[in-house]
């Protein structure tokens, strides 16, 4: 591991659980980074609970937040930003600014933009946000984290299998695209789709999985390639740790984040898994 690095995140914040920046942050720290979250919306808890309660946060507090880490020369710092839910879509020419000046210190600042604005066939997020993140942040990022369904939504692309996974990954036009959630005939499959790099990770796919696997693998992911890893070497390493975690975790309201934060720095071996690199010249035809 190389030395620590510090990382922006912009994304929900809850008072229980682990969902958003209550995943995202405690994975960071795990991997030995600096993580600085920012608050999108401010919850209870995550929305599966009945009575939960929070607002948005509003834009002009979260530039006020913004200009103080601006301010505090931590902006100037930053090895990479990690963005996730959006409470507003006018949130999203914020967190555009922010991504921007940041970069401006160091062009070799990464982005990730994790779009977390829908799932199972449905946008949760309000209304224009995940057109804000298509247009605001979409061409801002090196990296980008959709599940399938979120990259249906920003490629207008349908996604049946792996092949039709890459062409719409390929559509976005970003430097890396990594998909959770594509279909595969035995499994789950998470594609990264980098230049001529196309790489196919698969886990045994698991039953009625906790809220909150988008934040993580995001998070884990972005962590290990701002720290100098390889694209394959994080994947699955990301992958790995994100499986553990939801495994030990399946049928409860919450990720078992606390119990398994060893997984987290040391993912544990699964037999089932595979990684494969898919042949440059077939990617399009699955």
């Amino acid at each position: 591991m190389s030395s620590p690095k510090a990382i922006l995140s912009i994304q929900s914040e809850v008072v229980a659980g682990h969902v958003g920046n209550a995943a995202a942050r405690f994975a960071l720290q795990r991997l030995g980074h600096e993580a600085w979250g920012v608050p999108t919306v401010i919850l209870s808890s995550h929305a599966g609970h009945a009575g939960f309660a929070g607002e948005a946060t509003s834009p002009a507090l979260l530039r006020k937040l913004l200009e103080a880490l601006s301010t505090q020369g931590r902006l100037a710092i930053a090895d990479g930003v990690l963005t996730g839910y959006l409470g507003s879509a006018e949130q999203a020419p914020v967190v555009a600014e922010a991504v921007a000046r940041t970069k401006a210190f160091d062009r070799t600042t990464l982005y990730c933009m994790d779009p977390a604005f829908g799932d199972d066939g449905r946008v949760y997020a309000r209304p224009g946000v995940a057109e804000a993140m298509r247009d605001t942040l979409l061409p801002l990022a090196d990296i980008v984290t959709p599940n399938a369904f979120e990259l249906s939504v920003l490629s207008g692309l349908p996604i049946a299998d792996t092949g039709s996974a890459v062409a719409a990954a390929e559509a976005l036009k970003r430097p890396i695209v990594v998909v959770t959630s594509v279909p595969v005939p035995d499994g789950l499959g998470t594609l990264l789709v980098a230049a001529d790099t196309a790489l196919l990770a698969t886990t045994p796919k698991l039953e009625q999985p906790p809220r909150g696997a988008g934040d993580l693998i995001a998070a884990l992911l972005f962590g290990h390639m701002v720290a100098g890893r390889s694209v394959g070497e994080a994947l699955e390493r990301a992958v790995l740790s994100t499986y553990r975690v939801l495994e030990a975790s399946a049928g409860q309201p919450e990720m078992a984040l606390i119990a398994e934060q060893e997984a987290l720095s040391a993912p544990p071996r699964l037999e089932s898994f595979r990684l494969d690199t898919l042949a440059v010249g077939a990617r399009a035809h699955g």
